[in-house]
């Protein structure tokens, strides 16, 4: 599949006027301009260079054609190679013994994902990754209850026996706060009641199971499926908060609060900033070679060298 990205191929801009001995414009390609102090520009190419290594092609061709200058150019006996996800340009000497004569065509290349859909790929499997953690932690506890209602009786008994022996020598001990409270809370329900909050827990993490899935594979209906998920648990994580405030319940809503935000905003989800159609109109924007050819500075636009000194002139230092 080809994909690109908005950070990397800028839209085509309007022609500027230009003094007669000033260069033209180049597009603004990633890295080769300073970001603002408080609005630093994320550049997701450059993250998955850093990562993966560039992805250069026509290393291994003997002769480069004319019409090879969007991936490769020659130029003082060196190659610059082209990288296709964060299109730098990379000088490497050719080859001394190539497999091929040529570099590949178009339509053998598939092209890595830039900006906008890089982007995308890399944030929803960060909040894939955080539904995962959601998944493991609610099914132990699903089966944590779902075992405990199954051993009710004895491990009640057990578990008043271990409480007394407690407060009888240490003293301090409580049922009535704390850790042990939610403990007496849990073993003074029925065992209906366990098995219908195994069963919830269950489910719920089944639902995260799905999401992480989804999410993972860049499926918008994950995306609307999590976003109703985190939307409808919002008020109850809003109240538990209000009756005990800890910094694990203050850091869970703000991960909820920046998920439903951002799949909000950044996928236009439910229409919102024109949905589903505009989205996929951006994402074609920066995706395949019309967004690579965007950012190609062609040679007609490169700066010219200044004309040479006048016959009798003295030359510049």
């Amino acid at each position: 599949m080809v994909t690109g990205d908005d950070s990397a191929a800028e839209p085509p801009q309007e022609p500027v006027e230009q003094q007669p001995n000033e260069a033209p414009q180049l597009a603004r390609l990633p890295g080769t301009e300073r970001t603002k102090r408080f609005r630093p520009k994320f550049r997701w190419e450059l993250i998955g260079c850093g990562l993966h290594g560039h992805e250069l092609v026509g290393t291994d061709a003997a002769e480069v054609r004319p019409e090879d200058h969007f991936l490769v150019r020659e130029a003082d006996g060196l190659r610059w190679y082209r990288c296709l996800r964060c299109d730098s340009w990379l000088p490497m000497a050719p080859p001394r013994s190539p497999p091929n004569r040529f570099p590949p065509g178009r339509g053998e290349i598939r092209l890595p994902l830039r900006g906008r859909p890089l982007r995308n790929r890399y944030v929803l499997r960060l909040i894939a990754l955080d539904r995962v953690i959601h998944f493991i932690i609610l099914a132990a506890l699903g089966a944590v209850v779902i075992l405990f209602a199954a051993h009710h009786k004895e491990l009640s008994g057990d578990y008043r026996r271990i409480l007394n022996s407690l407060q009888a020598s240490v003293g301090f001990v409580s049922s009535r706060n704390g850790f042990f409270r939610e403990l007496t809370h849990l073993v003074s329900l029925s065992t209906t009641k366990l098995y219908l909050y195994g069963s919830a827990f269950a489910a719920y993490a089944a639902i995260n199971a799905v999401e992480a899935v989804g999410l993972w594979g860049e499926k918008r209906w994950a995306e609307y499926l999590t976003l109703i998920e985190v939307t409808v648990l919002l008020p109850l994580e809003i109240y538990e908060l209000v009756l005990k405030i800890s910094y694990l319940k203050i850091a869970a809503l703000v991960i909820n609060v920046a998920v439903m935000a951002y799949l909000l905003w950044a996928h236009r989800l439910f229409g919102f900033r024109g949905g589903g159609r505009v989205d996929k109109v951006l994402r074609e924007r920066d995706t395949g070679w019309g967004a690579l050819e965007r950012a190609t500075p062609i040679p007609s636009q490169l700066p010219k060298p200044p004309p040479a000194a006048a016959a009798g002139s003295p030359e510049e230092p």
